[in-house]
């Protein structure tokens, strides 16, 4: 109850600060310097290596989105001329590569014609689903249940190539190609298809004219590109399993075309 009285006359007050013990500060200063420093090193080296990690593998796997939209009208046209007629292309299938903050990494497709992108794949895919509605309503056939299908079936379907080509690269022990890069590739399938079902609204027997014809083109195009994915991905080469591989990529683009290109309100085809 005398706690906080002030001093009494005669009693001498205890001292508030007692005098502090140099070997106690000595070994407290180092040892909490030693832990700040051991935690903050030890902190640094996991953090650092957990972030590298994660960005080497998000590069590997994703690399950066906004590469993919790096177009302009020349590379478009030059691009659909090389997807639809890959017979015509005397270039070469290599991509061009260029030095980035000390390594080497992919010119943007606006730079590059063999560059993969995003951007024909996505409006070539939102082409079918509409192009697939307008032939199931001059089929008297349209409904929004109809064309939702349509959509989910185009979904399947590019997920099936998507599949395809990721399934080959690690049959050859390659599956590190960036997995917006396979996205592309197998997108591509839609800008072949779009012209086979423009042919069937306008004639349809021209359909049947225009879907084998597709079909053998894109997968000359998947051939050529997936060859020269697993040339420069494989560490070790097997001739007769490369090319059995590329032969499957490229004969499983008849089923999946023809599937694709069945405009129905049938769920199964």
């Amino acid at each position: 109850m005398y706690n906080n009285l002030g001093a009494q006359p005669g009693v001498p007050r205890p001292p508030t600060n007692p005098q502090p013990n140099p070997f106690g500060n000595s070994f407290y200063g180092a040892g909490s310097g030693l832990i700040r420093g051991g935690l903050g090193a030890y902190g640094e080296k996991i953090l650092g290596s957990s972030s590298e990690y994660v960005q080497s593998n998000i590069s590997r796997y994703f690399s950066d989105p906004q590469y993919y939209f790096q177009v302009n009208d020349q590379y478009v046209r030059n691009k659909l001329k090389v997807v639809l007629l890959p017979f015509l292309h005397r270039g070469h299938w290599t991509r061009i590569t260029e030095p980035v903050g000390g390594r080497l990494s992919y010119k943007p497709p606006i730079y590059d014609i063999n560059a993969p992108d995003l951007y024909i794949p996505f409006m070539a895919f939102g082409t079918y689903v509409v192009l697939a509605g307008l032939s199931l309503g001059l089929q008297g056939l349209f409904s929004p249940e109809a064309l939702n299908w349509l959509f989910v079936k185009g979904l399947l379907g590019w997920f099936t190539e998507v599949m395809l080509l990721k399934i080959a690269l690690l049959s050859m022990g390659s599956g590190e190609a960036p997995l917006l890069d396979i996205m592309a590739y197998g997108g591509y399938t839609f800008a072949g298809l779009c012209l086979a079902v423009i042919g069937k609204i306008i004639w349809s027997y021209l359909y049947y004219f225009l879907m084998p014809w597709t079909c053998l083109w894109m997968g000359v195009f998947l051939v050529k590109t997936t060859k020269r994915v697993l040339y420069a991905e494989v560490r070790t080469y097997d001739s007769s399993r490369h090319n059995l591989l590329l032969l499957i990529i490229a004969v499983a683009q008849f089923p999946i075309l023809l599937w694709l290109g069945n405009i129905s309100v049938n769920w199964v085809l």
